[in-house]
């Protein structure tokens, strides 16, 4: 069973930056698509970043193009997203997820979530 935690969450104002780590256990992050969504309140759940190792590519959503960027540290099982100008819109659990069948689509393992509160 695949076991997601996320961490590095918090509280940040306008403009600030958060970096997201998630560590995984009985998995290891390189045959696979590894994602990062988020769901804020009264709002539908928003895929925000996704890396696909058999695609070898990784992909955001329009709307953290520029600010957000993926990483792996692929020794220590990690995976991170680093948050840059972050903004009240940004306010949201975010969700670490895998999906063992490459797709990007969030239909495979989810860790707990962390949250991240962008204030102005």
């Amino acid at each position: 069973e695949v076991r997601l935690v996320e961490s590095g969450g918090g509280l940040v104002q306008a403009g600030g930056s958060l970096r997201l780590s998630c560590a995984a256990s009985s998995f290891t992050f390189d045959d696979a698509a590894i994602g990062w969504f988020r769901q804020a309140p009264g709002k539908e759940r928003e895929g925000v970043s996704c890396f696909s190792t058999s695609a070898g590519t990784t992909t955001y959503a329009d709307s953290v193009k520029g600010r957000f960027t993926f990483s792996s540290d692929n020794a220590n099982n990690v995976v991170y997203l680093q948050m840059n100008s972050l903004q009240p819109e940004d306010t949201a659990v975010y969700y670490c997820t895998v999906d063992l069948d490459y797709s990007c689509s969030g239909v495979g393992s989810w860790g707990q979530g962390t949250q991240v509160t962008v204030s102005s």
